[in-house]
């Protein structure tokens, strides 16, 4: 095997150990036998290792110089080796590799089975495979962030995020998004579709576990039915207070035709600050927007001008971008707009006049299979965006609404 991985260019290199594997895959060349020297090379290392129910990942960029040196399989860092295919069915693995793959060993191991393949039509470096982990990194971190959420002074167990916005601009397909992150897998459990009309025909507020058996995350997110240009149709205008107010329960049948009113039986009239909307989302479809008709226009004004008379903190949330990864800038911090986008941007700005740093931009999981850590970061970074908003909203509260005047005047026990 030695002879054969030498000179063969790019390589994978896999080893099952007990239930983990370990990939290196290497740029350049394993030197032959007869060559003293070689220049390092990226690498990439990354272990799975399977854990009750799920395979763990891991991964670790590395510059080392693979060689081979008595007939053995080697790569060095700095004069270290830190990654030995030995002769007896053993592999070596460097106590700072092991610790960086989370795996719970180091030193010489015996192997079930070690397969080195040649790769080809690879680029000579790993420039894009460094920037999936570097988002890979951000991602979880924005995770991190929104798991140890929680609003401002505890005024609100939840924060209550309304999605409105035209039909078929994406509001339910963001709740699935979102479910979708914290689960770990696409999920689907708002129903979507591309009818003409609203799927959405009843108000939902739902809640986001972290993961299928997780504790409920400090936000939830109401859906609407979706606004519509035509009379009749449509979510009600004169539902929007209501909603607004935390009058409306979940699962309320929407009438387009007719709105809610306190003599219906489902009507909510004890409220508090947590049943009432904190941050308000205007979903709108980026392709769409240079082409929104003017009734359809003069409806998400309409709403808007109830969300600015109750003071509620809002934010647009542009769906249906093409190229997740073309957004975001190297950092991932902040976005990246392209002339197209920038210019949809502006027309949503003059149109709400909604500040650009809340105007934010996502590709929901609609058609996809598998999770995209662009896609992730643009999703977690609009969610962290409508969770700041919504903590100016309950800073800015009179006492009298947040009821810190009742508390003061509670007496000490």
């Amino acid at each position: 095997m030695v002879e054969r991985c030498s000179r063969q260019g790019c390589t994978i290199t896999m080893a099952y150990i007990d239930y983990n594997m370990i990939v290196a895959f290497m740029l350049g060349n394993y030197i032959n036998l007869r060559e003293s020297s070689t220049e390092p090379n990226d690498s990439l290392w990354f272990s799975l290792q399977k854990k009750n129910d799920t395979t763990e990942i891991e991964t670790l960029l590395l510059n080392t110089a693979p060689k081979i040196i008595d007939e053995q399989l080697v790569c060095r860092l700095s004069k270290t080796d830190i990654f030995i295919i030995c002769r007896d069915n053993k592999i070596y693995l460097d106590k700072m590799i092991t610790r960086n793959l989370k795996l719970r060993f180091y030193g010489h191991r015996q192997y079930l089975e070690c397969e080195v393949f040649r790769v080809e039509g690879i680029k000579d470096s790993l420039d894009d495979i460094k920037r999936i982990i570097k988002a890979r990194e951000h991602r979880n971190r924005l995770l991190a962030d929104i798991r140890d959420y929680r609003p401002y002074a505890d005024l609100a167990s939840e924060i209550r995020i309304l999605l409105v916005g035209p039909v078929g601009s994406g509001k339910s397909s963001f709740f699935n998004s979102i479910k979708s992150i914290f689960h770990g897998h696409v999920t689907g459990q708002a129903v979507v579709g591309s009818d003409i009309t609203s799927i959405t025909e009843r108000y939902r507020i739902y809640s986001v576990k972290d993961g299928k058996n997780g504790k409920s995350l400090p936000f939830m997110l109401c859906d609407t039915m979706g606004l519509d240009g035509a009379e009749g149709a449509g979510l009600c205008m004169d539902d929007i207070p209501h909603i607004l107010k935390g009058c409306m329960p979940d699962r309320y049948q929407f009438n387009s035709c007719k709105p809610i009113t306190p003599e219906h039986s489902t009507f909510i009239t004890s409220l508090s600050l947590k049943d009432r909307i904190h941050c308000v989302a205007y979903v709108l479809d980026i392709n769409s927007i240079d082409n929104l008709y003017s009734k359809m226009l003069a409806k998400v004004k309409q709403v808007h001008k109830e969300v600015l008379n109750c003071g509620i903190a809002y934010v647009a949330l542009l769906t249906k971008v093409d190229d997740c990864s073309e957004v975001l800038q190297d950092n991932f911090l902040n976005m990246s707009r392209s002339m197209t986008s920038q210019s949809r941007v502006m027309n949503v700005h003059k149109m709400l006049g909604i500040p650009i740093s809340n105007i934010l931009m996502v590709g929901n999981y609609a058609s996809d299979l598998e999770l995209d850590p662009m896609k992730d970061i643009l999703i977690l970074s609009a969610l962290r965006q409508m969770l700041r908003a919504a903590d100016d909203f309950l800073e800015d509260l009179p006492l009298e609404e947040t009821g810190a005047i009742e508390r003061a005047l509670q007496p000490c026990i």
